[in-house]
């Protein structure tokens, strides 16, 4: 039987993972519920999961857990050996896979402003989605080059009523 599942968690690798939960707590109000702790591959039952998961070259890394608002998990992560990079480019959205996570806030312009000036970057301009609704998006990234697009509306009221004009 098919059924709506929930969002759980996303994970995020970032160079410096203690910079990166004061960041996230500080621009997201997100909150920590699991502090940085170490992962090696020591031959402990949690170690075998990892080195499953990872394969071949893990050898060590960090993680930590945050959650937002609405209690979606926010998994840090800080590989040491083999060592996190920032890709050199980070926005190869046509390439399969995940390129950003989104956070809603109704004052996106302060907070694209506040991302700008810790260490983040802002992407875009502010944008309305549509001249007569209040939707706006705004795209930025985070110290490490994630994606976060900033959202002034949840999912829902932005996109479940909207209706794509047809040309014919």
């Amino acid at each position: 039987m098919v059924y709506p599942h929930t969002m759980n968690h996303v994970g995020i690798t970032v160079t410096d993972i203690d910079a990166a939960v004061k960041w996230y707590q500080e621009m997201f109000g997100c909150t920590v519920i699991m502090d940085p702790v170490e992962s090696v591959d020591d031959g402990s039952y949690f170690a075998e999961i990892i080195a499953d998961i990872f394969g071949e070259g893990f050898e060590r890394m960090q993680l930590a857990h945050l959650i937002t608002g609405d209690g979606v998990g926010i998994e840090l992560f800080q590989f040491d050996k083999p060592k996190s990079e920032r890709p050199d480019d980070n926005f190869e959205y046509w390439k399969a896979g995940i390129f950003h996570i989104c956070m809603t806030d109704p004052e996106i312009e302060s907070l694209a402003k506040k991302i700008d000036s810790n260490g983040g970057k802002q992407r875009s301009k502010v944008w309305k989605l549509w001249p007569d609704k209040p939707y706006k998006v705004c795209y930025c990234e985070d110290p490490w080059g994630n994606i976060v697009e900033l959202s002034s509306h949840s999912y829902v009221q932005t996109w479940s009523n909207f209706l794509v004009p047809h040309t014919p």
